[in-house]
């Protein structure tokens, strides 16, 4: 079986957005980062969770996804984000820049072209705070076709919750639970009980 790949956005995500009165979650720490094209004399402060560190790595450590960057940071995701909550080295989705004044130019999130067709036909788990209902159109027609699909969207002024990795963790061993079962039944769709046997 193909591992689903696990697409991760940052903003609304892992930094949250701030309330109308301008605060944070009590969770979450400043930093003071410099995106690429930035100088050190102009950073931008972001807002993160150390706990989220921990509870992605316990998704990761599974084995069961390949997780990969899928933000408007690009590699800064890498290189800035990821350390700071002691994430490895992460894939990037290479998202272009494109010139828009909103997030869903067509009614669905801006990404989500590009994100089909690096996809292909790959099973995913993709947080995002911005999807609209188009996008769980999407989701729901993928998974009709064979690549299993499913939208985490977190509460952008609150970010990711330890009840969305749970989400992601079950939907994903579910999954693989599907995957073997059907790997042991034979073309007519009768379970093959020898078939995880070899003989001498």
């Amino acid at each position: 079986m193909r591992l689903p790949y696990l697409l991760l956005d940052i903003d609304g995500v892992l930094i949250p957005f701030p309330d109308a009165d301008g605060s944070t979650p009590p969770t979450h720490a400043r930093h003071d980062v410099v995106p690429t094209g930035r100088s050190a004399e102009n950073p931008v402060t972001v807002w993160l969770d150390p706990a989220h560190g921990s509870l992605l790595m316990d998704v990761f450590r599974t084995g069961l996804v390949t997780p990969v960057w899928c933000t408007s940071w690009r590699k800064d995701a890498t290189t800035l984000i990821g350390p700071l909550l002691g994430l490895p080295a992460l894939p990037h989705v290479d998202l272009p820049h494109p010139r828009i004044t909103t997030s869903h130019p067509n009614g669905y999130l801006w990404k989500r072209d590009y994100v089909d067709a690096w996809l292909g036909d790959a099973p995913v788990v993709w947080i995002d705070d911005d999807f609209t209902g188009l996008d769980h159109v999407w989701a729901a027609e993928r998974t009709a076709c064979g690549a299993a699909t499913l939208l985490v969207q977190p509460d952008p002024s609150a970010g990711l919750q330890a009840d969305h990795l749970v989400e992601v963790r079950a939907w994903v061993e579910r999954l693989v639970a599907r995957a073997g079962a059907a790997s042991e039944t034979d073309g007519c769709g009768v379970t093959c009980p020898y078939q995880a046997h070899t003989v001498a």
